[in-house]
């Protein structure tokens, strides 16, 4: 276990600001309130306006087009995939199969792997041979030709020349460094004293102050650009809030009176007075309607009935017939010729 406790973080200390800074910080914020506060005030009503105009028109008008788009063109897409292209794809590979593939395999099978054992057999029996002798015959004249007396001119012509040469131009190398690093350094101390003393000194005793003010400046801007712009925000929801309440209290309050107290009684009185018993005669009409209906299909099935009596006589009753099973005993049964009845 560690007993020793974790380093408590302090917080970072802000160093004490300049009346420099106070005199220029509540100006700034200022003017920059009453520039930022009609953009801030701009964008939240077009931020409003496009979710009112997302949520009633671009979201069900995208909805449409997404299944306007599935049933034009994916369920067709579907449709030909899977009962025209997949169906010639399948044929095609088939005749492929058999009009390219097995021949090809045959051919393989019984005319190049024959021919190739073929050719095998001759390079190992009879040109493995004949390379080997004669790169054997090459090797030895390249060597008594080419080699020794390459070697013998290297030993005793090129490399007394080349340590001669490499010798002169060591010489030469040294001097020309000799030369560069002198050159160097009066260049170095030239440039140094011309250009980058009095690039430093302008950049320490002018530019740098310079920056730190246009920093300063630019920083309190910025800070002031963020508080006015929250501080707008705030005033954009408090007029964003009353402009709806304001319209509440104009239009959507009378509309829910007129609902609650005008057309929800109104609407009860008709749903109880007309509609109800208009809804029950209805159902009364109906009900009438199916018992005659089905009164009138018992009697022409009746009919229908007797005339089939009259005309074909009583259907036949089923004939008990005798069956012997292995044990020895009958038994009685129904003929399956006689099971079926004549149904109304």
């Amino acid at each position: 276990m560690d007993f020793d406790k974790p380093p408590v973080r302090q917080p970072p200390q802000q160093q004490p600001e300049g009346c420099l800074v106070v005199a220029i910080r509540l100006p700034v914020r200022i003017v920059a309130l009453v520039l930022v506060l009609p953009v801030r005030m701009a964008w939240d009503a077009l931020v409003v306006a496009c979710r009112f105009l997302n949520d009633l028109l671009l979201r069900p008008l995208g909805r449409a087009l997404l299944w306007l788009g599935r049933v034009l063109v994916v369920l067709p897409l579907v449709g030909l995939w899977r009962y025209v292209v997949v169906p010639v794809g399948k044929a095609l590979a088939w005749l492929g199969k058999v009009l390219v593939v097995a021949p090809l395999v045959w051919c393989h099978r019984y005319l190049l792997t024959p021919v190739g054992h073929a050719l095998l057999w001759l390079y190992a029996r009879v040109l493995t041979p004949a390379v080997i002798g004669l790169g054997a015959t090459l090797a030895w004249l390249a060597r008594y030709l080419v080699v020794v007396p390459a070697r013998w001119l290297y030993e005793w012509v090129l490399v007394p020349v080349g340590r001669a040469v490499a010798w002169c131009v060591l010489g030469v190398g040294r001097f020309l460094a000799l030369l560069v690093t002198g050159v160097g350094l009066v260049l170095y101390w030239v440039t140094r004293v011309v250009f980058v003393l009095p690039a430093l000194a302008l950049w320490r005793w002018v530019l740098a102050p310079v920056g730190r003010v246009l920093a300063l400046v630019g920083r309190e801007v910025w800070d002031a650009l963020r508080h006015a712009w929250r501080v707008a925000g705030h005033i954009s929801l408090v007029v964003g809030r009353f402009l709806g309440t304001l319209l509440r209290w104009i239009f959507v309050e009378p509309v829910r009176w007129v609902y609650r107290s005008v057309l929800t009684p109104v609407g009860h009185v008709v749903r109880d007075v007309v509609l109800r018993p208009a809804a029950v005669a209805a159902r009364a009409v109906g009900r009438t309607v199916r018992q005659s209906l089905a009164a009138a299909r018992a009697s022409v099935r009746q009919a229908r009935a007797d005339v089939r009596r009259l005309l074909f006589g009583e259907p036949r009753q089923p004939q008990p017939v005798a069956r012997r099973e292995p044990s020895g005993r009958e038994t009685r049964t129904l003929d399956s010729s006689t099971t079926a009845l004549t149904k109304d």
